[in-house]
This record gives structure tokens, C-alpha cells and sequence, in this order.
């Protein structure tokens, strides 16, 4: 799709939820498709006090991410990429069921195409980013009521 002269195919996006209550806590977009490191490490450095633990994949396997994350007193759960023997190692000492959280940002990113649709209409990029944290609102509302009944 075309407008205003951006192509607005896929919009990036990067979320920070809690596991405990599935509520979307932090949003990141991008239309450049960076990569997950750094995107991740700005998400996690603006809500460093409200972590406990982070679950993410491999893409988020960066040492200096690790090591700022046990800095601010933050465990990271992260896979290692497998290059060498010793990332296997490092991977098998994963807790599976802590690392199985993970799954759930999945059925989060899931439950908002399937409900609120996945079809952005603003013509902007930051109109585009408004709708996206406003879908992610609606939903947070509605998993607290939910909860509450």
C-alpha cells in the first residue's frame, strides 16, 4: 500500500508485556525494520524499574544487553544465537517454564490481529503508531475487566 509517497507495508513492532497480567506495559514501531537489539535494549532501559525478569528470543542475544540488564538488577532469560557448543550450554540452562512465557507476547500480538484486526487505516506513520497504542489500551481495558468479573 502506497500513501503519501512511504510505502506502509509493515510497520515494526516491539513489545514489552507482563506475564503475570498479559498487559501490554511498553510499544515500539519502526518502518526501517531495525534490528531487535537495540530497539529492545531502549524499550527495557525505559521501564528498567518495573523488571524483574525478561524473556526474549534470540534475536535479542547481545552481550552488552545482558550485561546492562544484570546491571540495573534485571535476570535476562534470553537465548543465546547457537554458534559454538557453549551457546548450546548456555541454552540448556534456560528454565523451560520461565522461558515458555515467551509464547505468551505471541498469543498477545495473535489476539490483537484477531480482534481488533491487523489492518492499520491512518494515512501517517504517527497516526499509524497512535492506532497501534490505542488498540493496545483497548485490549489492557479489556483484560482488566475481564479479570475483575
Amino acid at each position: 500500500m502506497i500513501r503519501i509517497g512511504y510505502n506502509f507495508d509493515d510497520i515494526k513492532t516491539t513489545a514489552l508485556v507482563d506475564c503475570d497480567s498479559t498487559a501490554i506495559l511498553d510499544i515500539h514501531c519502526s518502518m526501517k525494520q531495525p534490528h531487535d537489539t537495540p530497539i529492545g535494549r531502549q524499550v527495557l532501559t525505559r521501564n528498567f524499574q518495573r523488571l524483574n525478569t525478561i524473556v526474549a528470543g534470540k534475536g535479542y542475544d547481545w552481550d552488552a544487553l545482558r550485561h546492562e540488564l544484570r546491571d540495573a538488577g534485571v535476570r535476562p532469560v534470553i537465548k543465546h544465537r547457537e554458534f559454538y557448543p557453549l551457546d548450546m550450554a548456555h541454552n540448556a540452562r534456560h528454565h523451560k517454564e520461565i522461558y515458555h512465557r515467551r509464547s505468551l507476547v505471541e498469543s498477545i500480538f495473535f489476539a490483537l490481529n484477531h480482534r481488533l484486526g491487523e489492518t492499520l487505516r491512518d494515512r501517517t506513520w504517527f497516526g499509524q503508531f497512535r492506532e497501534l497504542v490505542l488498540k493496545s489500551a483497548v485490549r489492557n481495558i479489556k483484560q482488566a475487566v475481564k479479570v475483575s468479573y
